[in-house]
C-alpha cells in the first residue's frame, strides 16, 4: 500500500498548478480585472462539473478509495445552485448549458465512475484543495472588482461547514495516506489530477476569448 500519497498529489501536480496559476484569464483575475461575464460565464462551467463530479463521488462513496475521503462537507453543487439563482434568476435552470470545455470535463468523469471510480480521487484532490486554498483568495478578490456585497455570487467559495480550512486540509491529507492503494495506482491518481488540471484549464482558455473581446487585446496583453 502506498503510504505516501498526498506527498505524491503535491508533488506531482506542481507543475500542472504552476501552469494553471500562469493561464491569462487568472492572471488577469487575481491583478483584479475581471470581466462580470466570464465569471458567471465560469461559475455556469463550474456548476455542471462540480454537479457531475459529486453525483460521481455519491455513485462510488462505498468504494474502498472514495470512501477515504468522502466529506460531504466539500460539496459545492447546492453553492453554485445559489449563485446560478443570483446571475439568472429564479429560472437559471432553463437559461444555462455548459460549454464544449466543460462538456469534456463531464463526460471525462463519467467514463472514470464507470469504468475507474478510484480516479475520481484525482479530481476531488484538485478541485477542493484548490477551492480551500486558493479560492478563499479569488472569492475576495472577485467580491471587490463585482462590487458584491456578502457572499452574493460567491457562494462557491463559501464553505459554510468547514469553518477551519487549514485543519480540515490537514485532516484532508491525513486521509489521502491511508487510502489503500499501491504505488501503480497512486501513480495513476496522481496522473488523473493532472488530468483535471488540463480539463480545468480548457475551460479557463474558453473563457479568456471574452475576456480578451472585454478588455482588448493590448490591456489583456499588457497583464499578462
Amino acid at each position: 500500500m502506498s503510504n505516501n500519497l498526498a506527498i505524491k498529489l503535491r508533488s506531482g501536480t506542481q507543475q500542472a498548478h504552476t501552469d494553471a496559476e500562469n493561464a491569462g484569464f487568472m492572471k488577469c483575475f487575481v491583478q483584479g480585472v475581471i470581466d462580470r461575464d466570464c465569471f458567471i460565464q465560469l461559475l455556469k462551467n463550474l456548476y455542471f462539473v462540480y454537479s457531475e463530479l459529486e453525483a460521481a463521488i455519491e455513485k462510488n462513496k462505498q468504494h474502498p478509495v472514495i470512501s477515504v475521503v468522502y466529506f460531504p462537507e466539500l460539496k459545492r453543487q447546492a453553492s453554485l445552485e445559489k449563485d446560478m439563482e443570483f446571475y439568472y434568476g429564479s429560472q437559471w435552470y432553463k437559461r444555462i448549458s455548459p460549454s464544449t470545455a466543460a462538456q469534456n470535463y463531464i463526460a471525462r468523469i463519467q467514463e472514470i465512475s464507470a469504468h475507474e471510480p478510484a480516479l475520481l480521487l484525482g479530481h476531488s484532490y484538485t478541485r477542493y484543495m484548490g477551492d480551500l486554498s486558493g479560492g478563499q483568495m479569488l472569492q475576495k478578490i472577485a467580491q471587490s472588482a463585482l462590487k458584491l456585497s456578502g457572499y452574493e455570487g460567491t457562494s462557491f467559495y463559501n464553505f459554510e461547514q468547514i469553518p477551519d480550512k487549514q485543519a480540515f486540509k490537514n485532516k484532508y491529507r491525513q486521509a489521502l495516506d491511508t487510502v489503500p492503494v499501491d504505488d501503480t495506482n497512486a501513480d495513476k491518481i496522481v496522473a488523473e489530477a493532472n488530468h483535471a488540471f488540463y480539463l480545468n484549464t480548457q475551460i479557463i482558455k474558453e473563457l479568456e476569448s471574452i475576456l480578451i473581446l472585454a478588455l482588448g487585446r493590448a490591456t489583456y496583453n499588457d497583464l499578462i
